[in-house]
């Protein structure tokens, strides 16, 4: 496992602490992403470049796009074809590709003159590009397309699940997103449509995404969820929702935010005037303008001082006042403050 590490911000550039607020890494870089799997992003001079958890950047290449390591590997870009790199920057696998996802279970979907197939981590195809197009497997099943038609096909190539959906994203436990149309529901991995169809993908929401094994479902103006199980869990009947987290999901009611639990029950009475996910046993919320948080109960843990306020993660949570930057722990104990 890799320790956990928290972008930071001084004087215009970003490093990063660790979970005890020591800078692990010196802000000196314009621009980084989150560390994912022991490695982050840089920006130098437009392009991006490896940094690993220890502060050491590899200059050997340059990328135009660098993705996060998925099984010790990230997709890269050098100027227009995709190829993959190692942890020390190396070329793992040239780049010779129109596009490349990430890897999963050994295998990565690549596009290669225009068809679409799967590569293994030596750079050969273990599924020749037979497809128009492909996603990443997920315990042994793929989404794949034979012209305009979407199905799933196993590690050998071929297809378990035919082409019979318009999209379709891959699988999430035992249940995946298909749509017809403009509208998606949930295929099991014996092909059957468990949920038909039925609801709408509404931009800025990750519709179709699990988490806590829920998902969130949106139909004739209103939001409900759906489970991983593949059954229409709560009803769509509110305003607005939100993912799920540790049993509880917010939801809108006459303008006001609560918490329901996977039954669609409200555990949480609608007084909040905004807020956010559950983890590390605290949500954010806005009370009289201020962001705060509160924990399973509704119960105010940390109270509403912040200007605005991100979710826990690893036991500190992203707070900010004034344009300024601070992490807090659970208790609500400044971990690391922007000095300027």
């Amino acid at each position: 496992m890799h320790k956990p590490l928290f972008k930071i911000r001084e004087n215009g550039y970003f490093g990063f602490i660790n979970a005890h607020g020591e800078v692990a890494i010196e802000p000196q870089y314009l621009e980084v992403s989150e560390f994912k799997n022991g490695f982050a992003a840089a920006r130098l001079n437009g392009q991006w470049a490896l940094l690993d958890a220890a502060g050491r950047l590899s200059i050997k290449r340059l990328y135009r796009s660098l993705g996060f390591f998925e099984e010790g590997l990230a997709r890269a870009q050098w100027v227009q074809a995709w190829g993959y790199t190692d942890g020390r920057g190396n070329v793992a696998i040239p780049p010779m590709f129109e596009e490349a996802g990430d890897f999963h279970g050994g295998l990565a979907p690549v596009a290669f003159e225009g068809r679409a197939g799967f590569i293994n981590q030596t750079g050969q195809f273990a599924i020749k590009p037979n497809f128009s197009a492909t996603g990443n497997f997920r315990d042994g099943l793929a989404p794949a397309a034979a012209g305009d038609q979407w199905g799933f096909v196993n590690t050998q190539g071929q297809f378990e699940i035919e082409p019979a959906w318009d999209t379709a994203q891959p699988f999430q436990g035992n249940v995946a997103v298909v749509m017809r149309g403009i509208l998606w529901g949930l295929v099991n991995r014996a092909g059957q449509a468990v949920v038909p169809p039925q609801f709408e993908f509404v931009k800025g929401y990750a519709h179709g995404e699990f988490f806590d094994g829920m998902a969130l479902a949106y139909r004739d103006g209103k939001y409900g969820f759906v489970s991983q199980q593949g059954a229409i869990a709560v009803e769509p009947m509110f305003d607005l929702a939100g993912d799920f987290g540790e049993g509880l999901a917010l939801v809108e009611i006459n303008g006001a935010y609560g918490y329901i639990d996977k039954t669609g029950k409200l555990v949480i009475m609608p007084k909040f005037e905004d807020a956010g996910v559950f983890s590390d046993g605290l949500a954010q919320v806005r009370i009289n303008g201020r962001w705060g948080y509160i924990n399973t109960e509704g119960q105010v843990a940390i109270p509403a001082t912040y200007d605005s306020a991100t979710p826990f993660r690893d036991g500190l949570a992203l707070v900010i006042s004034d344009g300024k930057w601070c992490y807090i722990d659970r208790f609500g104990g400044a971990i690391w403050r922007e000095s300027s």
